[in-house]
C-alpha cells in the first residue's frame, strides 16, 4: 500500500462495523492493517460478502485463537512488530484476551492500544449496538415528527462516527511517539456530537424539541419542504441567503434572522406556498446558482449515480471509496482478505 500512512502497521480485532470501519479508513490511507480473526472468521462474514467487503477492503487477515497459548504467542509476535492495535469487543473480553496496553507493553512499550466499547473499559458489558446507543443518548428522542414516535436514522450513525473518532485517537497517540491505552465509547461519541444541543440545555436550560419536517431549532427556514413534485431541503442560515431566496420565490418581509425565528409559522407558511409552485429539482436548479444551500431529496441509488467518482472497484466488489482527498496521492483498493491461517 502507498499513501501518507504507508509504513504504519495496525492490528485489528474488530467485529461488525465500528472497529473495522476505523481500520479500513486507515488502510485506505496506506496503513498496513492485519485483521485478526477467530478460527471461524469474523462474524460479519456471515452477513454477506458485500457487507464484509464494505468494511474490510485493503486489509490482510490471519486466523488466531486468542484464547489459546499459541494464539497469544503469535499475538505477542505481531504486537512486537506493529504500531497500534484496535479492538471493539466487550470490556471483559478485551481484558480476558489480553488486548490492553498493560497486557501487551511487555512485547512493545510503544504499541498504541485502542479500545472501542459501548460505555468505556470500566463501563461494564451491557450490549451497546448502534440503535441502542442512539436511543440511550437522546438522538432518537429528538428525531422524527413531533406528533409521531422517536425515529432512528436510516444508517449506523453511532458506529460510523465512533469508528472515525477511534481512528483519530489512534493516530493522535502514534504522533505523540508514546505507547499507551486509548478509549473511545459509542455513548461518549454520540453525546459529544450533540454539541450545541447539549450546550443549550447545560447553559440555558433549553431541552431539545422536535419540529415537523426535521426543522432546525435555530434557523428558519431550514428543513424539508414539499414541492409540486418531491421534497426539497432548504437551509437558510443568514439574511443574505434569505434575501436571495425571497427574491427568487417572490416572498416579501421577514428580512432579519431574529424576526424569522420569532415568526416561524408565518415564514414556513409563506415558504411552503411558494415552493409548491415548482418541483424539487426545478427549485434546486433555480436556487443553486444563487449560492443558496438547497437539494432535492434523492434516494441512495440516485446519489450514487450522480457521484460516480465515489464508486470504486476492489476486486469483484463495487464500493464507496475513501472520502479523504490528498494531493498527489491516489488510493488503491484491493478486495477484502480471504480467511487464511
Amino acid at each position: 500500500m502507498s499513501g501518507p500512512l504507508s509504513g504504519i502497521r495496525i492490528l485489528e480485532v474488530g467485529v461488525m462495523l465500528a472497529g473495522p470501519y476505523a481500520t479500513m479508513m486507515l488502510a485506505d490511507l496506506g496503513a498496513e492493517v492485519i485483521k485478526i480473526e477467530p478460527p471461524g472468521g469474523e462474524i460479519s462474514r456471515q452477513v454477506g460478502p458485500s457487507y464484509f467487503a464494505s468494511l474490510n477492503r485493503n486489509k490482510r487477515s490471519v486466523r488466531l485463537d486468542l484464547a489459546s497459548e499459541s494464539g497469544q504467542a503469535r499475538l505477542g509476535e505481531l504486537v512486537a512488530e506493529s504500531d497500534a492495535l484496535l479492538v471493539n469487543m466487550k470490556p471483559s473480553v478485551i481484558r480476558r484476551l489480553g488486548l490492553t496496553y498493560d497486557a501487551l507493553k511487555r512485547h512493545n512499550d510503544r504499541i498504541v492500544c485502542v479500545a472501542l466499547t459501548g460505555f468505556g473499559l470500566d463501563g461494564g458489558d451491557q450490549p451497546a449496538f448502534d440503535y441502542v446507543i442512539q436511543a440511550a443518548t437522546g438522538v432518537a428522542a429528538m428525531t422524527g415528527d413531533p406528533a409521531g414516535p422517536p425515529v432512528l436514522p436510516g444508517y449506523s450513525s453511532a458506529d460510523n462516527s465512533t469508528g472515525l473518532t477511534a481512528a483519530l485517537g489512534l493516530l493522535a497517540q502514534i504522533v505523540s511517539g508514546r505507547g499507551g491505552q486509548v478509549e473511545v465509547s459509542l455513548r461518549d461519541v454520540m453525546l459529544s456530537q450533540l454539541n450545541y444541543r447539549a450546550s443549550s440545555y447545560l447553559n440555558d436550560g433549553l431541552e431539545p424539541r422536535r419540529y415537523p419536517h426535521g426543522a432546525h431549532s435555530y434557523y428558519v427556514p431550514a428543513q424539508l419542504f414539499a414541492t409540486a413534485d418531491g421534497y426539497l431541503a432548504l437551509f437558510i442560515t443568514h439574511d443574505g441567503f434569505w434575501k436571495a431566496f425571497a427574491e427568487e420565490a417572490g416572498i416579501d418581509g421577514f428580512t432579519r434572522m431574529d424576526e424569522r425565528a420569532a415568526r416561524r409559522e408565518e415564514v414556513l407558511a409563506a415558504v411552503s406556498a411558494a415552493l409548491a409552485a415548482d418541483t424539487a429539482e426545478g427549485w434546486e436548479q433555480r436556487l443553486r446558482p444563487l449560492g443558496i444551500p438547497v437539494s432535492a431529496v434523492r434516494t441512495l441509488p440516485e446519489a450514487l449515480k450522480e457521484n460516480p467518482e465515489m464508486v470504486v472497484t476492489a476486486g469483484d466488489f463495487r464500493l464507496v471509496g475513501s472520502p479523504i482527498r490528498i494531493a498527489g496521492d491516489e488510493p488503491t483498493y484491493v478486495p477484502p482478505p480471504e480467511l487464511i491461517d
